[in-house]
This record gives structure tokens, sequence and C-alpha cells, in this order.
């Protein structure tokens, strides 16, 4: 978090998805600026080691075990946050599955309902209580990571497609309804970020990462998860006190072609 110099110190937030890619670089990016960090994830050991990182910041930091799907695993993951907080000033929803091979026919039952449980159904259980946890104090501000498949699909994802434009919905839905009382919501649409959920999407499709950077990044290139931590941490401060219900694009250019 170099880029902009903002300080959450003394506030406290909550990441999902935090073990990896874009939740790991989110994390960190409110330890370094000052925040206390609940990571939430269902990877235990690469989630406690990304705490670890987090309290080197000399912040509060801890994991614990999330599965975004479950409502009581999640009702569970808040109940932490209020007894070792009591209040929640920051929510970042990462979580997100993408494991799809073929065009909507052939797309398997079982394999779309898992990816709405976690990507959408996720969303929606973790804002309720994100949300529950903010009104008491009448601030907070909360970021979903929603993706360019919100607006323009790629090929042969129609279950993340979907997902995607249904968590655009959620943020657009609360941001209008929670403005008034104090709490912002707004989307980060990634671009091609260098994630290992991109690496693995690329290799189960047999695609070159030169070609898939160069077709998707007017840049000629993969963002990294700073790029998208930095996006995340203005959309949660002050800074960014006027936008909500916004979907922001850091993409590349992708979406303006």
């Amino acid at each position: 978090m170099s880029s902009y110099q903002l300080s959450f110190a003394g506030e406290v937030a909550f990441v999902t998805g935090a073990s990896g890619g874009m939740g790991k670089a989110i994390s960190l990016g409110f330890a370094a600026a000052g925040a206390s960090v609940v990571l939430a994830d269902v990877d235990d050991s690469n989630g406690e080691a990304v705490a670890a990182a987090c309290r080197s910041h000399g912040v509060d930091a801890v994991f614990v075990h999330c599965d975004v799907s479950d409502p009581d695993s999640v009702a569970a993951a808040f109940a932490l946050v209020a007894e070792r907080h009591g209040r929640l000033d920051c929510a970042v929803n990462a979580a997100a599955i993408e494991n799809e091979e073929g065009p909507l026919h052939e797309c398997p039952l079982d394999r779309f309902d898992q990816m709405q449980a976690i990507n959408l159904r996720g969303t929606f259980l973790c804002m309720k209580h994100e949300i529950e946890m903010m009104l008491p104090a009448g601030k907070g501000s909360i970021v979903v990571i929603a993706s360019t498949n919100s607006f323009r699909p790629q090929a042969s994802q129609p279950a993340y497609t979907a997902s995607k434009h249904g968590v655009l919905g959620l943020v657009r839905s609360a941001a209008y309804d929670y403005a008034a009382r104090g709490i912002r919501v707004n989307a980060i649409c990634p671009g091609s970020i260098d994630t290992p959920m991109l690496r693995n999407a690329m290799e189960r499709r047999g695609r070159d990462p030169q070609e898939v950077a160069s077709r998707l990044s007017a840049l000629g290139r993969f963002g990294t998860p700073e790029e998208i931590a930095d996006a995340t941490l203005w959309l949660c401060s002050d800074a960014s006190s006027f936008t909500l219900g916004h979907a922001l694009a850091v993409d590349a250019g992708y979406l303006a072609r």
C-alpha cells in the first residue's frame, strides 16, 4: 500500500478469501495501513500464514476457518469479530471459485449450484452480517470483488458469469438501501489478475498466458493482486466518501474496448 498512504489505524477489517490471491493482498494492505484484520477462508494453512504476515505489521490479526456458503460457519466467523473487537469498519468479500470448462448446456447442475453457493450466496450471507454489525455505529464500508464478467462474459463461463452478475445486483441494491444509514457498498471488477485461480483456469483450458494477457489487457500484462488491494482500500477509505453503488473496473482497459 505505497500508492495512497491511507491510514486505517484503529479500524477493524474483515476479509473473505484471505488465504491467497486478491484476498491475501487486501488483508496485507489493511494490516500495512494499521487496521486490525479478521481473515476468513477454508484454507487453514495458508490463512494462518497470511495472518502471521499481517501481525508482522504490528496489528492484531486472526484467521478464522469460514465456508461462506454455510450460514452457521459465517455466523461463527462474525461472532468471533464481535467478541474480539465489538465493531466492524470495513469488509471485503473476495471469496470465489471458477472451475468451468464448457458452455451452458454442458454445465453440470452440481457445478452451477456450487458456483452460486460460494460466489453469490456466500456474498449475500456475509453482507447480511457485515451490515448488521455496521448499523449500530452508523458507518462502514463494504467492497465486493465482482468481475469484468459482471459486464462482459468470457466463453464457457455461464455459472461464473451468472454469479458475478448477481453479486453486482447485491451491491447496487444494498448501496441504495443503506446509504442514508452511513454504510457505503461498492464493487471492484478485476480484469486478468495474476492469481492462482487465473493460472489454474488457463492451464485447464490449455491457454498460453502471454496470449491471454495480450487479449485481455491493453497493457499486455496481467494485473497484480496488490493493484486490486490498492483500489479496494481506496473504496474502503474516506477518500472515496462520495462513491457508492459503483463497480470499479481494474482491468487495464478491457471493458473500454
